[in-house]
């Protein structure tokens, strides 16, 4: 482990708790001279890393030096810190410039408890702290199935139709109700918080308001939830594909039964308002492939299940043609000469946990980062920032 230079406050915080009697495992890790203590309710909150530096750098002067907009992801195992990491690469993008957007894509979110402040309401909100504008978001499924129910309970299923164009997929709802499916409508749809996702994707991409913004990361749910996020544009590019197929025989078939009786036909717009959506799939596909503008970061914790689930993971982001370049192991501990029998083993099965990364053939090629355990919860951004230049640099 290495020290740094404690500052005289510092100094004589911990020969105070020395003369106090206190277990090693309550002295502070010195911060940095030119690190601000972090204060809460008017106490001095001393962050203790037990765990050794990182293992590699991340080179994060790399990924700070590009002035084009870039999106990063980061996902993993649930409970393994992505929130935690996710926001700490926000609070450092705004610090060094960028103005940044951090995004949850978890249904259930803990961005607000990692920013000790409401993000909730679904709307951009301003993160107080950070040199540069630090702006975050936390998609609401809740409300949007509230919104689905509202809307159809008032227009008789009508109404869902405008919910649905404001995510840019109000053309399905056309399609249904040219069937006659209209009552399916009554409930939202399965996989709509992924929908929404897409449709915030896009408003990323397209919309001026989001134009200011060179970092957009985004905080993902659990694995499963992932892998659907970034698989449905190529499950609505192909249905949309096999919809414009099926339509185009049907107006074939209806053309030649109103010539034979006389009528006159009328050209839908139902077509290329599908087509002008698959495009934006297109776009949200290929943006969640782009090797120079996309990135998405595993996190892991050094376990058995996490690492097997880790490869997992990978393995289907190689399958979606997603880059992938970093791996985060979270909440290592380092050796000791001195150990109670919990912490002896549960410092053994972490050592077997990251021998399996060097030995499965999914993770053993990532950039490995290993990040320390923290004697307190990582809360606000003082803490977050501490976090950050722990964990990015």
């Amino acid at each position: 482990m290495v020290l740094l230079s404690p500052s005289p406050h510092l100094a004589r915080h911990l020969s105070l708790a020395a003369s106090r009697h206190l277990s090693p495992w309550s002295t502070s890790l010195p911060l940095p001279r030119s690190r601000p203590l972090l204060l809460v309710r008017r106490r001095v909150l001393h962050v203790q890393a037990i765990a050794t530096p990182a293992e590699t750098t991340v080179g994060f002067d790399e990924m700070a030096a590009d002035t084009k907009r870039k999106y990063y992801m980061l996902g993993g195992k649930g409970g393994v810190g992505k929130t935690s990491c996710a926001a700490s690469l926000a609070v450092k993008f705004a610090n060094n410039g960028h103005p940044t957007l951090v995004v949850s894509t978890d249904p259930a979110h803990s961005l607000s408890d990692s920013f000790a402040q409401d993000l909730s309401g679904g709307t951009l909100v301003p993160v107080d702290g950070p040199d540069s504008p630090l702006f975050a978001l936390e998609i609401n499924p809740e409300k949007a199935r509230e919104e689905f129910r509202t809307a159809s309970q008032k227009s008789g299923g009508t109404g869902v139709k405008d919910i649905m164009d404001s995510m840019g997929l109000g053309m399905l709802v056309e399609q249904l109700g040219e069937l006659k499916l209209g009552e399916l409508l009554d409930t939202p749809p399965p996989g709509l918080d992924e929908a929404i996702a897409i449709s915030k994707v896009m408003q990323f991409v397209e919309a001026q308001e989001y134009s200011m913004f060179t970092r957009i990361i985004f905080d993902t749910a659990p694995t499963g939830h992932t892998l659907r996020l970034l698989s449905l544009p190529d499950f609505l590019d192909a249905s949309i594909g096999k919809i414009m197929t099926l339509k185009r025989k049907l107006a074939s078939a209806t053309s030649a039964i109103k010539s034979v009786f006389g009528q006159e036909e009328t050209q839908p717009d139902a077509s290329d308002k599908l087509e002008q959506l698959r495009e934006r799939m297109v776009k949200v596909r290929e943006l969640f492939r782009d090797t120079e503008l996309t990135e998405f970061i595993i996190v892991t914790i050094p376990t058995v299940m996490a690492i097997s689930e880790s490869s997992r993971l990978h393995a289907s982001l190689k399958k979606e043609n997603v880059p992938v370049k970093r791996l985060i192991v979270n909440q290592v501990l380092p050796p000791s000469a001195s150990d109670c029998k919990f912490c002896a083993m549960k410092r053994k099965d972490q050592t077997r946990a990251l021998d399996m990364i060097q030995n499965d053939p999914e993770l053993m090629g990532l950039k490995r980062i290993q990040a320390p355990l923290v004697d307190v919860e990582i809360r606000g951004v003082p803490a977050l920032r501490f976090l950050g230049e722990i964990i990015w640099k």
